[in-house]
């Protein structure tokens, strides 16, 4: 059977008896930093993720770039739709644009990683190559510099800073439901139908997705679907232990204190951190292709850890130290035992961590509760077990707080509301939204006449 017609059999997933997909690994490390990551295909027929890890990206305000409060070090996550061409050409590529920004060079890297996810939106869609692309990708960042950690978000992947134990959000996930979004996209002339942009792409704001940026009249930042990303930054302290940046093949699954436990257990365990990489994507692969796309996903994790001035081995012995004292919410033990793909853990995440839908004041459902994990897909409206029942748990009460510090971290620390970028370097290409060419489809919007764009974000 050729791989065409085995995908027009199984949709995009691979078939349920093919062996499970392999994983590709990295990690890596410095006087401040260590870091894991790893990639799974999934049960998908394509790959379209894909990851930066930057160790040392080179700081041009520093008269030594290679002194240890100056050196700025960058990881990404890609999570492509529609195609993985958008996602490779962020991967390879994003970083270098920001560092080219006027606004990062003098400094303001909230402001530089703005107007670089803006600057990479224009690349693509100057550049001939991509003349007919019609992919896109999210895009979820950091940048740490000295002891300042920035995140800069546009989609639906996600950072969440691991603080002894518990999940603090350092992303939001860009849904069409979310009411600024819904705005935004109503005011450019789209709609949202069934928690989807003009019935179609899942996630309200993407790098590429060029057939929702043709109106020459709106800045890029108010298009129907956007690249300016939120950014939100931290100073970091001893109690933060690592950052987590995954796309959603991961949250899909878990939620972000059941991740920040897992991970937490790992690291006790003195696991490598690309190894609990691996390990968390097992434990949310599907065990085939049958379970209608839960747990089918692409997935892409990455885990980088604060050392604070220890050394490798002493920050793995301070974290051990503070998960035996019960020092924090941790995973239970088995949690780091692989157990193969597809058979999950069976715990409750403790309700120390906080799930956050800040814009939309909504319900967040806690993930890796009742059998194993409940799921939720798409705008949220299904919910899903490792059975048949679809009991859930509703975090939203918890810690208010939380949501305050996100929000105002995103008005106090450097990240500007949606406004004209400013001006490129001279090696970025001018602006020509309205020039997208449409992409083809095998599906119409509700709502419109017949699209030529396919339903990119599942």
């Amino acid at each position: 059977m050729t791989r065409a017609r085995l995908a027009r059999l199984v949709g995009p997933f691979q078939n349920a008896d093919l062996d499970p997909p392999p994983q590709t690994s990295d990690k890596g490390e410095d006087d401040r930093l260590i870091y894991g990551l790893s990639a799974m295909q999934g049960w998908r027929i394509s790959m379209e993720d894909s990851h930066t890890a930057v160790l040392d990206l080179g700081n041009p305000n520093s008269t030594d770039p290679k002194k240890h409060p100056d050196k700025l070090s960058f990881f990404g996550v890609f999570d492509g739709h529609g195609g993985d061409k958008v996602a490779l050409f962020a991967g390879e590529n994003i970083h270098k644009i920001i560092a080219k920004q006027d606004s990062f060079k003098t400094g303001d890297y909230s402001r530089g990683l703005q107007d670089g996810f803006l600057a990479t939106d224009r690349a693509i869609l100057n550049d001939p190559k991509y003349e007919e692309e019609v992919s896109g990708c999210t895009a979820c960042v950091s940048l740490i510099a000295g002891n300042k950690l920035y995140v800069a978000n546009a989609g639906d992947s996600r950072g969440v800073l691991g603080i002894k134990g518990r999940a603090k959000p350092m992303s939001q996930d860009h849904k069409p439901q979310l009411e600024a979004e819904k705005n935004r996209i109503t005011a450019a002339g789209g709609f949202v139908d069934f928690g989807r942009v003009n019935g179609n792409l899942a996630l309200s704001r993407a790098i590429g997705d060029f057939e929702f940026k043709k109106s020459a009249d709106l800045s890029p930042e108010n298009q129907i679907v956007t690249a300016f990303p939120d950014v939100d930054s931290h100073d970091l302290t001893e109690e933060d232990e690592f950052l987590v940046l995954a796309c959603d093949g991961i949250w899909d699954c878990q939620s972000s204190q059941a991740v920040v436990e897992f991970v937490r257990r790992g690291i006790a365990a003195k696991q490598d951190l690309d190894k609990i990489c691996e390990n968390m994507m097992d434990n949310c692969l599907a065990s085939n292709s049958e379970t209608g796309g839960v747990g089918c996903d692409n997935m892409t994790m990455v885990i980088i850890g604060f050392l604070h001035g220890k050394t490798k081995e002493e920050w793995y012995e301070e974290i051990a130290r503070r998960v035996a004292n019960g020092d924090g919410p941790c995973a239970p033990p088995e949690y780091a035992e692989f157990r193969g793909p597809g058979v999950h853990h069976n715990y409750e995440d403790s309700d120390s961590g906080y799930e956050m839908d800040a814009e939309n004041k909504g319900k967040s459902f806690g993930v890796g509760g009742y059998r194993g994990r409940i799921i939720f897909l798409g705008d949220g409206t299904e919910v899903l077990t490792d059975s048949d029942d679809t009991e859930m748990f509703d975090n939203t009460d918890e810690d208010k707080d939380l949501e305050s510090q996100v929000s105002k971290n995103a008005s106090t620390d450097g990240a500007h509301a949606p406004q004209p970028a400013s001006e490129a370097s001279a090696t970025e290409p001018k602006p020509e939204t309205g020039d997208a060419k449409p992409s083809k489809s095998e599906t119409a919007p509700p709502k419109q006449e017949k699209s030529e764009s396919e339903d990119k974000k599942d």
